[in-house]
């Protein structure tokens, strides 16, 4: 029986231990903020050298970083339309946007984290921050994607003011229940809003005819 490389097998205890490293930094950062995360904490917490976490990441701000995309790529997976064989226009896009509540429920570190660091400023900005803004945008981009796809009268500054208005709201859900935990129904809230939200972009639509 053929035996594992050890270049393979180093290539998977590498992949292993910065998923370690990641696991562990949400925890922290969740727990403490930006501020209160520190590469002795996260070594505290994974159990592995700060010369591991160096290693994989340059700084604890390159660290941060790496927790937002991480994060922000499983959740950009739940942004997705359902297909037209799910339901109604309306219907798919209350389901997307219950998905997209429930997996911030699961995972709302990124969020709660990301949303520090954007309304924090700094004379050096942290990369964080700069990563957080830019997956953000990919978000507001893929919202205003899907609303062409189901609004395609709508011209585009239309289509932006709706993604932003989407974007907000969320944010202010999200906000909330950090706030009131579980007295606010997430996923109740989100597919609200989503069916608000599309309200406002049919009204929008009438409005562009002549």
């Amino acid at each position: 029986m053929t035996q594992p490389q050890p270049t393979r097998r180093k290539r998977a205890n590498g992949v292993e231990s910065r998923q370690r490293i990641l696991d562990a930094t949400v925890e922290i950062a969740g727990e403490r903020g930006y501020e209160g995360t520190s590469i002795a904490a996260v070594s505290a917490k994974c159990g592995l050298p700060a010369s591991s976490i160096y290693w994989h990441f340059k700084d604890k701000d390159d660290l941060i970083a790496a927790v937002i995309e991480r994060s922000f790529d499983t959740w950009l997976t739940a942004l997705v339309l359902p297909g037209e064989d799910t339901g109604t226009p309306l219907q798919r896009v209350v389901a997307m946007a219950g998905t997209v509540a429930r997996s911030l429920v699961d995972a709302p570190d990124f969020l709660r984290l990301g949303l520090m660091l954007a309304l924090e400023r700094r004379p050096a900005e942290p990369r964080g921050r700069t990563v957080f803004l830019q997956v953000r945008e990919t978000a507001r981009t893929k919202i205003a994607e899907t609303a062409r796809t189901l609004f395609p009268d709508l011209d585009e500054p239309a289509l932006a003011n709706l993604a932003t208005y989407a974007i907000a709201g969320a944010d202010g859900l999200f906000v909330q229940r950090e706030i009131n935990k579980d007295a606010v129904d997430l996923v109740a809230l989100f597919e609200l809003h989503a069916r608000l939200v599309f309200e406002a972009a049919a009204r929008l639509t009438e409005g562009s005819e002549p």
